[in-house]
């Protein structure tokens, strides 16, 4: 069963997390991805997710993707439940993934009922490009990467962290996709099971 739960901000709906577990927290083990909070100052959140999971009840190992190749990954990722891909900054997590070769293994994981976490970024880099990390000014491309193209393990883009304010921004730059876009709240998240798509936590659907 394919499973992928894209979320604004983690575990701000670990209700959501919790309810499409295949066992208990405690005999759950989760790769935390931390790779897009190094190009960022603050990285206090990647502690608090940890934290958070950890008193859940989670078995929590950290995952740096930079100078990790495709056997590492399979090897340090075969025994996990979910793999947990956090925020920071979309263009540098895209590259890391392609170098690592990131994505093959978590398709094939995925194909095996592996549970795919996205948080901001995470979520971003699940979608068919990372256009959207551009709309809103969140992310600097620090890289220069041109290539915006990333996992395509669904089919729409998403917009996160979303506020009123962001509302004319974001109308003018869903004109330019060809893409549909889904917006999600800090609170909300979209569940992917088997191809069908559901937006979980709380508050109404953003339409604008």
């Amino acid at each position: 069963m394919e499973r992928l739960l894209l979320t604004s901000a983690g575990m701000n709906v670990r209700e959501e997390i919790l309810k499409i577990l295949p066992k208990s927290p405690k005999e759950t083990k989760i790769a935390h991805i931390t790779t897009a909070s190094k190009a960022e100052e603050d990285t206090g959140y990647v502690q608090k997710d940890t934290d958070l999971m950890r008193q859940v009840g989670f078995q929590v190992e950290q995952v740096d993707l930079d100078n990790l190749k495709e056997g590492d990954l399979r090897n340090i990722l075969q025994d996990k439940d979910v793999i947990y891909v956090q925020g920071g900054n979309t263009f540098y997590l895209l590259s890391a993934i392609r170098k690592s070769g990131f994505e093959k293994v978590v398709r094939d994981l995925i194909g095996k009922g592996v549970i795919y976490i996205g948080v901001s970024a995470g979520s971003y880099i699940a979608c068919p490009t990372i256009e959207m990390a551009t709309w809103k000014h969140q992310d600097r491309d620090t890289i220069g990467l041109k290539d915006l193209s990333a996992m395509n393990l669904v089919p729409f883009l998403l917009s996160v962290h979303y506020k009123p304010e962001y509302k004319d921004i974001l109308k003018e730059a869903i004109e330019t996709t060809k893409y549909p876009v889904k917006i999600l709240t800090d609170d909300q998240a979209i569940l992917v099971r088997d191809g069908k798509c559901q937006l979980v936590g709380k508050g109404p659907e953003i339409l604008l």
